[in-house]
């Protein structure tokens, strides 16, 4: 038996709601510290920023303070990720908005780097990329500053030239397949990432992105084998966790979908797949009202500007209500 799709893959947040509230756009400040709360030193931390939902991409360095800031953000999801050379990288998932923020639209965070994964790419350099011409690289750093400034479109033109000029550059076929997935072009996207992986075996990051939009898709048994192997190249990624949990519920092996999105959510509780909703649907099938409510409440904390805050917040009433009539 399969479970029909009741969430999507990814939600964005209603910007004309949140533009309502009065703050278009707002600064998010880190600290990056080491575990025993020393900045680093002799290394030049690196973060890199990406819409989670939308095709925005912008990069910065820590200071010797550790300290980082990104202006003139958006509201929405973003995926956060901290590069320190040598020592590895984290990600997790930042989100801007107003309940989260200060009266002057601040966001104020600090990380203690946990490397959960190794920079695959820090010491290791595949010969396809080797093999790239700087003209295409040109062409795809102008993509990246085109994401930078919103621009997707002219980052698209600039992407296709790239791969026009070098068809082996899987790095740009994969962010084709970003821009068409944020497009909610999932068929589209999944040509791109099919080609990432043509051109390119091992590159991690069209593999997960192919589970994602084959997902999107309704193609459960197609994205089952491919979120399998996402979480067996990189276990501690909680995008592939979480998929593998979404693939497994909709193919109705609920425990198995259990375990898969708990370590979804024990990697970035605040992940921009919702792993809570679909938790909840999974405690709604047992008639577990308690753990119910608690998935409903998470989803409230990490996310208070979210669009689905009412529908959800009505569910946690209806749940709370059966509750206590029993």
């Amino acid at each position: 038996m399969k479970l029909r799709m009741v969430f999507l893959l990814t939600l964005s947040l209603s910007l004309s709601a949140l533009h309502a509230l009065g703050q278009d756009q707002f600064e998010f400040r880190g600290t990056l510290l080491q575990a025993d709360g020393r900045p680093f030193r002799d290394v030049v931390p690196v973060i890199f920023l990406h819409g989670a939902t939308d095709s925005f991409a912008t990069q910065t360095v820590a200071d010797r303070g550790g300290n980082f800031n990104f202006k003139k953000l958006l509201p929405g999801m973003y995926t956060l990720i901290i590069a320190v050379p040598r020592w590895g990288q984290m990600q997790q998932t930042i989100e801007v908005g107003p309940s989260l923020s200060d009266s002057k639209g601040r966001i104020e965070t600090t990380f203690q780097f946990d490397p959960r994964s190794a920079d695959q790419d820090e010491n290791t350099v595949s010969t396809t990329r080797l093999s790239i011409p700087d003209d295409a690289i040109k062409e795809y750093m102008r993509a990246q500053d085109r994401m930078e400034k919103r621009d997707v479109p002219g980052a698209v033109e600039y992407l296709k030239k790239a791969v026009e000029m070098a068809p082996q550059f899987a790095e740009a076929w994969n962010n084709l397949g970003t821009t068409a997935y944020h497009a909610k072009e999932y068929r589209q996207a999944e040509e791109y990432f099919r080609e990432a992986l043509k051109q390119e075996a091992d590159f991690y990051l069209p593999l997960v992105n192919l589970g994602g939009a084959l997902l999107s898709q309704g193609k459960i048994e197609e994205s089952l084998p491919i979120n399998l192997r996402a979480v067996e190249t990189q276990p501690d990624d909680a995008l592939a966790q979480s998929q593998l949990g979404q693939s497994y519920f909709y193919l109705a092996q609920l425990d198995t979908a259990e375990r898969h999105l708990k370590q979804a959510k024990a990697l970035d509780p605040r992940h921009f797949s919702y792993p809570q909703l679909v938790l909840a649907q999974i405690y709604q099938l047992r008639q577990d009202t308690p753990s119910l409510i608690g998935e409903f409440e998470e989803f409230l904390q990490y996310h208070p500007d979210s669009e689905l805050v009412p529908q959800v917040t009505e569910w946690l009433r209806q749940a709370r209500a059966r509750e206590d009539n029993l």
